[in-house]
Formats: structure tokens, C-alpha cells, sequence
């Protein structure tokens, strides 16, 4: 059997993500908080940081998170403890059920924007980095990680990813607007040319990223789609318009759960710009400035590859998010996705292993492996 590289996972945030942040910080840590459930935010726990729950389950300026565990599910979940990466062996059992030889984690609670204060950033970012540090270690190499860097501080940034690279990480993450920079601001110059040097692609994956544009949308109403899962479109289109991927030839750009039905249109908004035929804005487009995107299986494949190529679609299932809205999971998730694509016959062999291995540990700078 193919043994996939799972391009998109997460961890539940526990308490215990806490337990290395800095001493002088550690009185303005997360913690959790409890409330009644029958309030219109229809759960009973959130993180209080800074002053501010996490999550803002209702009405405007809201987000929607998994993260903390609510009292009950442990015993309504019972892979509550997997998804927290508190029980690594519960993990790799799951793994193991989907034919996935390594997993790619991204957090939970930083898709939303956490604090302006840079300081606390810089010591809850550091904290969770050195939580999943220890994860890999106890990982057996199969449990790999995407870094959470303060952006509030460019050299804090910079010290965190290095380190990250020493622990497993495979990536550095972004959201695709960072408060209120777009992702093509020479203010992240710097980090991407650190990444760059380390081999670490720039992820950028659905969140919360800017507050303001959070501020306008109304959860109840909207769900995640405006002020979440648009803002890596955002992102592509600023990074490829800007050229920016030239200034940085060995770096690598993911766009995570986002997708990739979008990338017709986005395509088509930049041609309509800047001109040029077809065979400009498609598959080279992507191999040239090293690009590339999530797909999940329910979208036309052979319509995507067209614009995408398939050398440059990866796959995830977004373990620990997965069950399904209707179970309380995000509509991305999709842990079945693995046995369904190995089992399809409108796609060859060569084509579904790019898609499940290949693909993604190019990626992620991984070894070339998977059988």
C-alpha cells in the first residue's frame, strides 16, 4: 500500500501547551475558561487570552475553533486525546487505519488572530513550538509540524523557525492576511528568506488572520467562508501579482484547506491584469514559482489538474478536525479521503501517488519515499 503524506492535520491545543511558556509570562498565560451552554456561543469552555475568548462562536467579529476539549468529550469523542497529541500512540494507530506514513500538523487555535501584544505572542508562539518539538521527538519521525511564528516580531520569528528546524518542523505558517499586512509586504522579507536558506516552504492556511475583516462578518450568518477560508485566495493572488516568489528562488509556497476550485478564477483575475495566454497562467505558473495547493476530493480533479497541474496538488484529510459539520467537525474534513482515492479508477496510479506522497513531500522538503 501507498503510504501518503498527509498534508494537513492538526492538534487540539490542551493546557498542556502551556506548560513551557516563559516564566515572566507564565501569569498571562492561556487559560481555559468555563460558561454556562445554553448561551447563543453553545458551548461550555474557551481560552481567555489577553482578555478575549477563543473561540467567539456567535454573532460578528466571530471565529469558529475546536480547540479547548469541552467537558463530556472525552467520553462523546473518544480520539479526543489523539487530536490533542497527548495520547501519540492513539495517533499513529489512526495513521496507520488511513495508510498514512506521516502526518503534517498545523494548529488549531492560531487560525484565529490571538494578541497585539508582541511579547505575549512571542511567548505563547514559543511555548506551542516547544510542545510540538517534544511531539515529533516522541513522534517515531512520523508526526512532522509546521512552525507558529510571532509576526508581531520579525527577529523573534526568525530565532523561532530555526529552532523549529532542528525539531521536526517542515514549515512555517501564515495566514493569508497577518493583521494588517498581505502577505506580499516587504515586511516578511526577512523570514522568507530564512525560510528559504532552512528549506521551509511558507504555508499559508485558512484563518482568521485580520481582525478588521473579521470585525465585519457576522459567524451565525456567514460561517468561516468570508473571513477565513478566502483570505489564502488573497494571498495567492498578492505573492504571484508582486512576483514575489522570483526575489525568493528556493522558496516554496503552500495554500492549505482552502481548496482548489478557486484557482480558475484567481488565474483568470490576474490574466485579466496583466495580460497574457493561457499557458502562462496554469501549470507552469505553479512549477516555476513553486506553488502549491490543497485539494480535497470532492472537486473535479481532472478540470483542476488543467490549471494546477498535477505534480503540484497535494492532500489532506485535516485529522483532528474531521467528522463532518453535521459531527461537530470542519466541512474540510475528510479522514476517509485516502482509502477513496486509492480506490478510484478515473485517475491512474502515477497520478494518485503525486497526489497522496509525492507531491507533498516535495512540498515539505521530505524524503522521498512511500511504499
Amino acid at each position: 500500500m501507498l503510504r501518503a503524506v498527509d498534508a494537513d492535520t492538526h492538534v487540539f491545543e490542551s493546557p498542556q501547551v502551556w506548560d513551557f511558556i516563559d516564566a515572566q509570562m507564565y501569569a498571562r498565560r492561556p487559560i481555559i475558561v468555563s460558561a454556562p451552554r445554553d448561551t447563543v456561543y453553545k458551548r461550555g469552555s474557551f481560552w481567555l487570552i489577553d482578555g478575549n475568548i477563543f473561540p467567539k462562536s456567535a454573532g460578528k467579529g466571530g471565529f469558529l475553533l475546536g480547540t479547548p476539549t469541552e467537558p463530556g468529550q472525552i467520553e462523546t469523542t473518544p480520539d479526543v486525546r489523539a487530536r490533542e497529541l497527548l495520547d501519540i500512540v492513539g495517533r499513529l494507530e489512526a495513521m496507520d487505519s488511513m495508510g498514512v506514513d506521516i502526518q503534517v500538523i498545523y494548529p488549531t487555535l492560531f487560525l484565529a488572530y490571538v494578541t497585539d501584544d508582541a511579547r505575549l505572542e512571542i511567548a505563547v508562539c514559543r511555548s506551542y513550538n516547544q510542545f510540538m518539538a517534544k511531539v515529533w521527538q516522541n513522534g517515531q519521525g512520523r508526526l512532522r509540524w509546521v512552525a507558529v511564528p510571532p509576526l508581531r516580531s520579525i527577529d523573534a520569528s526568525i530565532e523561532e523557525i530555526n529552532v523549529a528546524k532542528q525539531h521536526g518542523a517542515v514549515g512555517v505558517f501564515f495566514r493569508g492576511i497577518e493583521r494588517d499586512r498581505t502577505l506580499d509586504d516587504p515586511y516578511f522579507f526577512p523570514l522568507y528568506q530564512e525560510a528559504a536558506r532552512l528549506d521551509m516552504p511558507i504555508c499559508v492556511h485558512t484563518g482568521a488572520g485580520c481582525p478588521a475583516f473579521t470585525a465585519i462578518f457576522d459567524v451565525t450568518r456567514s460561517h468561516t467562508f468570508p473571513h477565513t477560508r478566502t483570505l489564502p485566495l488573497m494571498a495567492f493572488r498578492n505573492l504571484v501579482a508582486n512576483k514575489v516568489p522570483e526575489l525568493f528562488p528556493d522558496l516554496r509556497f503552500g495554500f492549505i484547506e482552502a481548496g482548489a476550485s478557486w484557482v480558475p478564477y484567481v488565474l483568470h483575475a490576474l490574466r485579466s491584469v496583466f495580460g497574457g495566454g493561457p499557458d502562462q497562467w496554469g501549470p507552469r505558473l505553479f512549477q516555476e514559482y513553486r506553488l502549491y495547493s490543497a485539494y480535497e476530493e470532492w472537486e473535479d480533479l481532472s478540470y483542476l489538474v488543467n490549471f494546477v497541474g498535477e505534480d503540484n496538488l497535494v492532500v489532506g484529510s485535516d485529522w483532528g478536525h474531521h467528522g463532518g459539520r453535521a459531527r461537530g467537525g470542519d466541512p474540510s474534513g475528510q479522514p476517509e479521503v485516502f482509502a477513496n482515492m486509492r480506490s478510484r479508477k478515473d485517475i491512474g496510479s502515477t497520478v494518485v501517488a503525486k497526489l497522496l506522497s509525492d507531491n507533498a513531500r516535495k512540498l515539505y522538503g521530505l524524503p522521498r519515499s512511500g511504499l
